[in-house]
């Protein structure tokens, strides 16, 4: 069973009806004890940062988070879930993240440049590095994938697995142990983003 994280941040919906088209038998839950039975968990995110780590910690959620990847289930953090997962981000101030994933999660103004639009609205290209991560096992390099985002993730070069090309190279995705992130949407880039989650439903380990 794969758990979504329901803390009041985004439109579950569609990230439920990729998974239920993949296969994966899915349930949208803020309860401990559902989190604490699923094989897997999926960290969604629209919104500022600060609000989404802020009911994250007030819910009790982070910490229940913490625990359940502790001891080693796979998470998947996607768009402002992915940046979460970072030690901090400077969006409105700066805020405490989750701290599972070494780095920080900056504009991306400061490094694409004059010209390029703010929020980066559109499919880009991914690419990867000499070794491909499991959740991409069945994506080419060049595929393009949808992304929505003001922010990035930043001063993370070990745990990059694909970037995508906005005005500089950019954080696309992470990982580290049992845990990953997309900065795009899989769940609204069509087939390639539907590979991926079955890729991260399926994969017996994503290390």
């Amino acid at each position: 069973m794969i758990a979504i994280v329901d803390y009041g941040v985004g439109n579950l919906f569609s990230l439920q009806s990729s998974l239920v088209a993949v296969g994966a038998e899915t349930v949208v839950t803020a309860d401990p004890a559902v989190l604490a039975r699923a094989d897997k968990i999926i960290l969604p995110g629209v919104g500022a940062f600060g609000d989404a780590a802020a009911k994250l910690r007030e819910s009790g959620l982070a910490e229940v988070l913490t625990r359940e990847v502790g001891a080693g289930k796979p998470l998947m953090g996607i768009c402002l879930g992915m940046q979460l997962l970072f030690e901090k981000g400077f969006e409105y101030g700066e805020h405490q993240g989750l701290g599972w994933i070494r780095g920080e999660v900056r504009p991306i103004s400061e490094v694409i440049g004059e010209g390029l639009k703010i929020p980066h609205i559109g499919w880009n290209a991914l690419h990867f590095g000499e070794k491909k991560h499991p959740i991409f096992r069945d994506v080419r390099e060049g595929e393009h994938v949808y992304f929505v985002h003001s922010y990035y993730g930043a001063n993370c070069a070990d745990s990059v697995i694909a970037t995508a090309e906005y005005g500089a190279e950019l954080t696309a995705a992470v990982a580290c142990g049992n845990i990953c992130g997309c900065q795009f949407h899989p769940e609204k880039s069509g087939d390639v983003g539907l590979r991926i989650l079955r890729a991260f439903c399926e994969s017996e380990a994503l290390a």
